[in-house]
Order: structure tokens, then C-alpha cells, then sequence
């Protein structure tokens, strides 16, 4: 199985997160986040511009990976996008965002959105179109979903368009590899929190042998001493 990104796009991510400031205010249950984009970033579906955001999971007991974007009001809803579960192995305290590695010239594509102090995230599902370009571009597995169900992304999640949303939910999802191979979702995603390395077992010291004997030899030296001193005292 593949899960390794390459170097380049690590680096990118580092220089790119920078210009990203989370605000502290966030929500334990739909982990509500304040953002502020420097730059255009683009998300399944659309682009958005430089500004603050919120991004929160949908108040759903049933499904835990629909993310919503909202203005920094929370009056504007600007996409309702399926996830899938991404995790990493040290959690931090901050809020980090992780991104496609972009062509010259496009906006950083959101991959994956990690709330502070867990050890998962939502990985973003984009339209199929798109994620066959993407995976062209970065060299890295994108994951994807029909385009006509992906529309739904733009639509408002209200109870009118809880159908939409349960469509998102049902979509089958896929990766998409470099090149523009499609694969199945388990062959380059890991569907549980990794595991940490085995602690190396420590070398094995050298024999208690010499260490015995030494402690033999104090041990007779001590007790001459102490009949020569007992002599003495006679």
C-alpha cells in the first residue's frame, strides 16, 4: 500500500502554512475553526478567495465526515463537502491545513483539515474531473467521487437538500493515482490511525561477572581492614 507523500510537496505545505492564521475560538463536537486565507485556496467544487472562514464538521450524528464552509458570519454557506477519514500518527495543538502540491500559477488545493489535538482529520473528496487533474499535477493519490453527485458540494445544507447531502454520504468513493489511474480507496489510503514504530529492544549488557567479582574483592579488602584495625584496638 501506498501512504507516503513526496518531499516536494512537503516542503510546499511548510512554506504555504505560514499564511494561514487559525483563530482559537473551535468546538469540541462539530469542530467548528476559524481561518484566514492569505491567498486563494481552492476546495472541492470552487476557489476560495483571501478572507476568514469557518470550517465545521455537519451537526450529524450519523455521519461525521461532511464538512461545511461558511463565511466568517456563519450567514453564507459556501460548500458542503464529503470527507474521509485521514490520520496521522503525532497530533498537534494547532490547527493544520494540508495541501495538493499546485501548478505555477493555481491556488494550493486543500487535501486534508486537522482539528487541534486530534489524530484525524478530513481528507477531502473532489470531483472526479478534478481529481484526475490534481493527481496529474502533484504525483500524489487524490480521492474522488462522481462529478454529478459532487455537485451537491455547492448546495446549501439545510433540511430541504437532506437528500443531497445523504447522496454525498452514499457516493462510492475512489483514488485517483499520478497519471490519472483510478484505484480503490483501501490500495493508497489508510483506513486506521498508524501505528507507532516498535521500541528497539536495548543491547544486552555484558556479563554481572566482573561486576560480582569486584564487589567480592571490596567486600575482602573491607573486612582485612577491619581485623587490623580490631588488632590495633587490642
Amino acid at each position: 500500500m501506498k501512504f507516503a507523500h513526496t518531499v516536494t510537496s512537503l516542503f510546499v505545505l511548510a512554506v504555504f502554512v505560514s499564511s494561514l492564521t487559525p483563530d482559537a475560538r473551535a468546538d469540541e463536537w462539530n469542530k467548528k475553526t476559524t481561518v484566514r486565507l492569505s491567498e486563494p485556496v481552492e476546495i472541492p467544487g470552487q476557489v476560495l478567495g483571501a478572507g476568514t472562514y469557518v470550517f465545521k464538521l455537519l451537526d450529524s450524528s450519523s455521519n461525521r465526515n461532511i464538512v461545511q464552509v461558511f463565511n466568517r458570519d456563519e450567514n453564507h454557506l459556501y460548500a458542503t463537502i464529503l470527507a474521509i477519514p485521514d490520520y496521522r500518527l503525532m497530533p498537534t495543538g494547532k490547527t493544520v491545513i494540508t495541501f495538493e502540491e499546485r501548478a505555477a500559477g493555481s491556488p494550493q488545493a486543500i487535501r486534508a483539515w486537522f482539528y487541534p489535538g486530534d489524530n484525524y482529520g478530513q481528507e477531502f473528496v473532489y470531483p472526479r474531473t478534478r481529481a484526475i487533474e490534481l493527481a496529474k499535477q502533484t504525483d500524489q493519490h487524490v480521492l474522488s467521487m462522481p462529478n454529478e453527485i459532487a455537485e451537491n458540494t455547492k448546495k446549501p445544507a439545510t433540511s430541504a437538500s437532506a437528500a443531497s447531502v445523504v447522496a454525498m454520504a452514499k457516493a462510492p468513493v475512489k483514488a485517483i493515482e499520478h497519471g490519472g489511474k483510478e484505484t480503490e480507496l483501501a490500495q493508497v489510503h489508510q483506513p486506521t490511525p498508524p501505528q507507532a514504530p516498535p521500541l528497539k529492544e536495548l543491547p544486552k549488557t555484558a556479563s554481572l561477572t566482573p561486576l560480582l567479582a569486584l564487589i567480592g574483592m571490596i567486600s575482602l579488602a573491607a573486612a582485612v581492614g577491619v581485623r587490623m584495625l580490631s588488632k590495633r584496638i587490642l
